[in-house]
């Protein structure tokens, strides 16, 4: 008898689920459900407008997707309900809201809905730039050792900016928060009435360590002195490994499912994590990708080492049993996008003609050029630079044009400097005596294009694995609810073992270097060194300039100086 689990994706604009085969890893059932409110980037449903860089989300939506997608894929399915023996849960993070006592978000009670700060703030959430800011330097100021752990940087959109935000700029909503909750963790509290903190969000988000805990405390008092008791107040709960249980499914949720109570729960795991085991990757020396509009690039090891520019190392935080590394790219997929939307119209003329997307059109004509005929070189910094260099400042940069430069040639400059991009990270973990052998590449772009596949194969010098199933993040997720069932109950005892089951039906494309190419593009990524180090770090003031003086010239008239 067959035996399935659910895998519960939570991402940015809408919610998939997906019913896996526990014994080969087939998808046979699959629903997506999006966000009746999407972002909130303007205004509250109530009307109050919201600030600059605000992105807020409405908890409904992750309640009522699951409610639609979960008995939707089970009927697309054609299983019973019952032989349903786990679920597990990714989620987007940093997206952090404030609950009360009993678990519920603020921002659902009618004293609090009118109050931006009580509602859950979205990954995307960069408004607390300014708290991220203070946080860092006074890190800094104070050499603390969690500041290396994440890259020496703390972003925007983690955990302890967005909550010195709220402190700041409501007391109310700071005062009535019990705690203060990943969006992943309160939904696997919403299924099952228990409260944990996965450690991948812990981690990476909110810079706990496994042996230090979150931040200390006269670290904290020295950013706010409402600050310096959180770990014990609002971020109190204990803090599990990713692919722990957390407990079980609740009967008055399962009721709202169709599903029977009693199904164990996974911890929540972050989304692009969910990736790794949804690629297959199971051991080190893998490196996994999760490629969309930005790339996050994950790595597991046996020992914690602090590696510069590296974001974040959290033990059993995308994995259990490894410390897990997490890297990355601040644009990809956008990058392409933002030059298939700025090409010349003979661009589009010829695309039309030929009945197929400016995307293909594009890649056709840019793999028909020899390494190096471009005579081009670019930086990746469309977004800023998220890995290694941790500088948000930072913007992209084509090197060599000329009158005779076509748009396919810029078109595979762009596509060479994302994998340039790539191969600096791979080399930053190699220098800290982290070896990478493989690289395990997933999203749609990945399937898509063989093309830029290839190139991440040459500029490397690594072998690059693409799954077959679209699906691998949601996989990833559903791997982990059966490793919460068990094998006594139709799932697996260990990580290794569920992956390896449940990813060798969807082996997909392997690609492997060309050593016709190596000589070539070994000379190119000299100048990408030689650029990124110069640009990027001897003189970053210059992009740093450019940037102050676009910001200035864009800022209404009262703000400039002197008014």
């Amino acid at each position: 008898m067959s035996r399935y689990t659910l895998g519960l994706d939570f991402g940015t604009e809408s919610a998939r689920v997906v019913i896996v085969d526990v014994e080969t890893g087939k998808v046979v059932g699959r629903h997506r459900t999006v966000y009746a409110h999407g972002v909130l980037s303007d205004r509250l449903p109530t009307g109050e407008a919201l600030g600059d860089k605000w992105a807020l989300q409405h908890p409904k939506d992750w309640v009522d997707a699951v409610e639609e997608s979960v008995p939707q894929a089970v009927a697309q399915a054609g299983i019973r309900a019952s032989d349903i023996v786990g679920i597990g849960i990714d989620f987007t993070s940093c997206t952090l809201l404030p609950i009360d006592v009993d678990g519920m978000p603020l921002c659902l009670r009618d004293d609090y809905r009118r109050r931006p700060h009580s509602w859950p703030k979205l990954w995307k959430h960069h408004a607390a730039w300014k708290e991220a800011s203070r946080l860092t330097e006074v890190a800094r100021s104070r050499n603390e050792v969690f500041l290396s752990r994440c890259g020496g940087h703390i972003s925007p959109e983690w955990a302890l900016p967005k909550m010195l935000q709220v402190l700041e700029e409501d007391e109310q909503i700071w005062a009535a928060a019990d705690r203060f909750v990943e969006a992943g963790d309160w939904m696997v509290f919403h299924l099952t009435g228990a409260f944990v903190r996965n450690a991948g969000g812990a981690g990476f988000k909110a810079m706990w360590h496994v042996r230090d805990g979150f931040p200390p405390s006269d670290y904290l008092r020295a950013v706010h002195p409402q600050l310096a008791h959180l770990a014990a107040t609002k971020l109190r709960g204990p803090v599990v490994p990713v692919g722990a249980r957390a407990g079980r499914l609740a009967p008055s949720v399962a009721k709202r499912l169709g599903l029977p109570a009693g199904i164990p729960v996974a911890t929540a795991v972050i989304d692009a994590f969910a990736a790794v085991p949804g690629l297959g990757v199971t051991a080190a020396g893998q490196l996994a990708l999760a490629m969309g509009t930005s790339t996050c690039h994950m790595l597991l090891a046996s020992h914690e080492v602090l590696v510069e520019g590296i974001t974040g190392v959290v033990r059993d935080g995308i994995v259990p049993g490894y410390f897990g590394y997490e890297a990355g790219q601040a644009a990809v997929g956008d990058i392409f996008a933002w030059y298939a939307k700025s090409v010349p119209v003979d661009v589009v003329r010829a695309a039309d003609g030929a009945g197929v997307s400016i995307f293909t059109w594009l890649e056709r004509e840019a793999a028909r050029l020899a390494p190096g005929e471009s005579g081009l070189i670019a930086l990746d910094w469309w977004n800023g630079n998220r890995s290694v260099l941790a500088d948000t400042q930072l913007s992209g940069a084509v090197l060599g044009y000329s009158l005779a430069t076509t748009p396919a040639e810029v078109y595979r400059a762009l596509m060479e400097a994302t994998a340039f991009g790539t191969r600096r990270i791979v080399e930053q973990f190699e220098a800290a005596n982290l070896p990478v052998q493989t690289l395990h590449i997933g999203g749609g772009i990945a399937q898509k294009n063989a093309f830029l596949m290839q190139l991440y194969a040459d500029i490397t010098g690594r072998k690059v694995y693409v799954p077959s199933e679209s699906e691998n993040v949601a996989v990833g997720a559903a791997i982990f609810g059966a490793m919460v069932a068990g094998r006594e109950h139709g799932g697996y005892d260990t990580f290794a073992e569920a992956v390896e089951s449940m990813t060798s039906g969807h082996p997909g494309a392997v690609y492997s270097p060309n050593p016709a190419h190596r000589a070539t593009y070994d000379k190119l990524y000299q100048v990408y060194l030689t650029l990124h180090d110069d640009l990027g770090r001897d003189r970053a003031y210059l992009m740093h300039e450019l940037r102050h003086l676009r910001e200035a010239a864009k800022a209404p008239i009262g703000d400039c100086a002197g008014e």
